[in-house]
């Protein structure tokens, strides 16, 4: 288990950004499942769609990469951030809508150095809500 106080020491995102508020289990190099409370809070919910807010399908894949980079960084190397490298096979599957708990169950594919190939579902209630494979190199480097 983890908080989010915990996951802010591992990832480099912060308030509107970060997108995992807690880990619920964590298999280093091997795989992660983590928790967003979707809330009407939300500031991207003021412009998609007002009278009708539904969480952005790229946001779902986001959170999914962000707890990708709480499973690398949490895996026994020092980099400290986390670079999309590609995102295939995204599947929407049903609206997030305020009020849900996304849960994000990702999985190594593959490592090979700093690059980790993941595969990512977010489901909320059980059901499937969204999936996809991305590839992230995890580095030193600083964003600048």
């Amino acid at each position: 288990m983890m908080t989010v106080n915990e996951i802010m020491k591992k990832l480099p995102h912060r308030y509107p950004f970060l997108l995992v508020d807690r880990i619920i289990e964590l298999k280093p190099n091997e795989s992660i499942t983590a928790i967003k409370n979707v809330t009407i809070n939300e500031q991207f919910f003021q412009g998609h769609f007002p009278g009708q807010p539904i969480m952005p399908g790229v946001l779902i894949i986001e959170a999914m990469a962000q707890a990708g980079g709480v499973l690398a960084f949490s895996s026994g190397n020092d980099a400290n951030s986390v670079f999309f490298m590609s995102i295939e096979k995204a599947k929407f599957r049903k609206p997030v809508v305020p009020g849900d708990q996304l849960k994000m169950e990702i999985k190594v594919i593959q490592q090979r150095g700093n690059v980790w190939r993941l595969s990512g579902t977010a489901k909320v209630d059980d059901k499937v809500v969204s999936e996809s494979e991305f590839t992230a190199m995890i580095t030193n480097r600083e964003i600048s």
